[in-house]
């Protein structure tokens, strides 16, 4: 069992972590809590009244966090050679086609995002397999397979983030790190939470929003009233 250090055990002694707190406060009491040598992040997770096993009760989104992820997102734009520069340009790390398919082939997965174009779609069909398990696969809803590439890679630089709910019904998303300030943090939480909000299925009866936490990477969990993150 990891060994709780003492800054911790007197910064949880602080706290009630029983409590359900405001998402400002909660916010505070998780940059209270953590003790780290590295930039940790900061993470949510919501718990939702729906069945993902339904089709129209899966929630999946796109949000541009307003500070950014706080991390640098390596891209690859898997595109045809009139598309190179365009992704160069954005700020892709690595750009190309059929060089980087039969690397990935082999087992390179390297990358945070992959880019590409509807009509290269068909040869990254293959590498699903691969791709898929690793959260890497391209698709249209998360705005990764698009004509306009230069405009996906800025948006993914900036902040762009894609959620879906998993098969127990939950969220769990990175919205900053440490080093963000309380405002920047609560900001970035606030318009991940809305974004749920928002997406609501019109199939999902009773209570949609059933808890939220929020915790850092060595913290432990701290839970959030929904009534504190309104429209």
């Amino acid at each position: 069992m990891a060994k709780v250090s003492k800054k911790r055990k007197e910064a949880e002694a602080k706290h009630d972590l029983r409590q359900i707190y405001s998402l400002s406060d909660a916010v505070q009491v998780v940059k209270d809590i953590t003790f780290t040598k590295f930039d940790a992040s900061i993470d949510i997770d919501v718990r939702l009244g729906v069945d993902p096993r339904k089709a129209n009760q899966m929630v999946r989104g796109i949000v541009t966090l307003p500070h950014g992820t706080g991390k640098v997102v390596r891209v690859l734009a898997l595109v045809t050679p009139d598309k190179e520069e365009e992704a160069k340009a954005a700020g892709a790390e690595y750009v190309g086609l059929d060089d980087y398919i039969q690397k990935i082939k082999e087992g390179w997965t390297d990358v945070d995002v992959i880019i590409t174009m509807p009509s290269v779609m068909p040869k990254i069909g293959a590498l699903g397999k691969i791709l898929g398990p690793r959260g890497l696969m391209p698709n249209p809803k998360t705005g990764t397979v698009t004509m306009e590439i230069g405009k996906a890679v800025n948006e993914v630089k900036a902040g762009k983030i894609d959620f879906k709910v998993d098969k127990y019904g939950i969220i769990h998303t990175s919205v900053a790190r440490m080093s963000f300030s309380k405002e920047a943090i609560l900001d970035n939480a606030r318009e991940v939470i809305q974004t749920i909000i928002k997406l609501k299925p019109t199939a999902a009866k009773g209570t949609y929003i059933k808890s939220i936490y929020m915790s850092s990477t060595m913290s432990a969990a701290v839970q959030i009233d929904p009534k504190s993150v309104t429209l």
